[in-house]
């Protein structure tokens, strides 16, 4: 099926979900500021980040063309834990994710023929207690580095999840129910053509 959507995100992660649903997407990252506006709350932050990208994406894009922007960003107190700068930087996230609990939040947004759509979803998650040796262990995979948060929950840090209340697609990087309402009030079928968009 030929792409009908632009992902504006280099997330592999992104593009699996939405294919799971049945949709394609043409990849076509963008390069936009992430830093934080000061005295900016996680929620605005992700969803005005979700929504720059989407904006971002649509530069030369056909005008009924959607495209979808996303963010996620993993909150620990009202303090955003970005990706980890080193090992240092994702032991201390470890360390302090460890044994508690903490939200994850991604916001999602859809340019198209309908405007601008959006939406964001919370999830709050709790680990287990994760020992240094299991930390390191974990480092050394490779896999936290890239992560916000420094953790992947659909990877090896699965074992450190005990719990979650919410979307666990949108731990993973798209809220797959938000999304597909978005994309069909957009005029975008889901399931390869099979379900299609609202009328």
């Amino acid at each position: 099926m030929p792409a009908s959507l632009i992902l504006a995100s280099a997330s592999p992660r992104r593009r699996e979900l939405l294919a799971s649903i049945g949709v394609a997407s043409l990849v076509r990252p963008v390069d936009i500021d992430e830093t934080p506006a000061p005295d900016e709350a996680p929620l605005a932050h992700v969803t005005r980040l979700a929504r720059e990208k989407a904006l971002a994406g649509a530069a030369g894009a056909a005008t009924d063309q959607a495209v979808l922007g996303a963010d996620t960003v993993v909150v620990l107190g009202e303090r955003i834990l970005g990706k980890p700068r080193d090992k240092a930087d994702g032991l201390a996230m470890l360390a302090a994710l460890s044994g508690g609990e903490h939200r994850v939040i991604t916001a999602v947004a859809v340019n198209g023929p309908a405007g601008l759509l959006e939406a964001a979803v919370t999830t709050r998650v709790w680990m287990r207690e994760i020992s240094s040796r299991e930390a390191e262990a974990y480092w050394a995979s490779g896999e936290p580095a890239d992560k916000a948060g420094g953790y992947a929950i659909q990877g090896l840090a699965s074992i450190f999840v005990m719990h979650l209340e919410g979307s666990y697609s949108a731990v993973v990087g798209l809220p797959l129910h938000e999304s597909a309402e978005l994309l069909r009030r957009q005029g975008l079928p889901l399931w390869s053509g099979g379900l299609p968009p609202m009328a």
